[in-house]
């Protein structure tokens, strides 16, 4: 399964969504890899932490690869960092990647990634790809290499009209690159759930069939902290933790982290 974490709004969690859902995904037996497509290299930092710094293979170098003619190409697993987790891995990002971009859109190589995913299928059972604020080319490479896409949603009414535009332009990736694209859930971020207006517009966002998630997710201190230690927050004291997980149905704090927003 290969998952995209994708909103055009920056500060909606988007990189602490994908690496704590593939931190998850590793604490429960599976195969996991992050491909960090952030020039910021947020989701790298997070699960390297001062490792960053001894990185000295990324995702930059196989998109530059792909602009060389040359025939001798690295072979996909060049590109894996081992992070500190048990079975998961990561691709790291680097500031290269803003260079590159244009060379990459003037050569037409928006399929190279799902290439690259192909090459990986059989190595790693859960996939899940962080991406910069923007629907830039390596969104849409990420967009057409992908099964699935999570949303992070914070709850105002800004976030709430650039939602409707981003649904829209997901249809069109779908029915012009990846007729196989699903739009998985909208997943609620630093929801408040003492504030009425957050919740009556979740509300109206579900009366509308929007796939809300039924997991929202709250502020957390924890978070911060998981952060500051470059470790997500399942492996952050070495038992599984659900700290800032709220429920639809406005019940206590989840105590479980086996699938915090039950995907499969």
């Amino acid at each position: 399964m290969r998952r995209v974490v994708f909103n055009q709004k920056g500060g909606v969690g988007k990189s602490s969504i994908a690496c704590n859902l593939a931190a998850v995904s590793a604490a429960a037996g599976y195969k996991t890899l992050v491909i960090d497509l952030d020039p910021q290299a947020n989701s790298s930092h997070y699960l390297l932490g001062e490792r960053m710094k001894d990185v000295d293979t990324t995702i930059a170098d196989f998109f530059s690869q792909t602009l060389s003619s040359g025939l001798f190409s690295k072979k996909a697993e060049t590109f894996v960092t081992e992070t500190p987790f048990e079975n998961l891995w990561l691709m790291p990002a680097s500031p290269e990647l803003a260079e590159l971009q244009h060379k990459l859109e003037s050569r037409y190589k928006i399929q190279k990634l799902r290439k690259l995913l192909k090459d990986l299928k059989d190595n790693y059972e859960r996939i899940y790809i962080d991406t910069a604020p923007a629907f830039n080319f390596y969104t849409m490479s990420a967009l057409i290499a992908a099964d699935r896409v999570l949303i992070p949603f914070d709850c105002d009414s800004f976030s709430r009209q650039a939602l409707y535009g981003l649904l829209t332009e997901l249809e069109d990736v779908r029915e012009e690159h990846n007729e196989d694209l699903a739009v998985e859930g909208i997943v609620v971020n630093q929801f408040q759930p003492r504030a009425a207006l957050p919740q009556k517009m979740l509300d109206e966002l579900i009366a509308e069939g929007l796939p809300v998630l039924p997991v929202h997710l709250n502020s957390s201190v924890r978070m911060r902290e998981s952060h500051e230690a470059a470790t997500p927050l399942i492996f952050l004291d070495g038992r599984p933790r659900s700290a800032g997980i709220h429920h639809h149905d406005r019940s206590t704090t989840a105590t479980r982290f086996t699938d915090p927003l039950g995907l499969r």
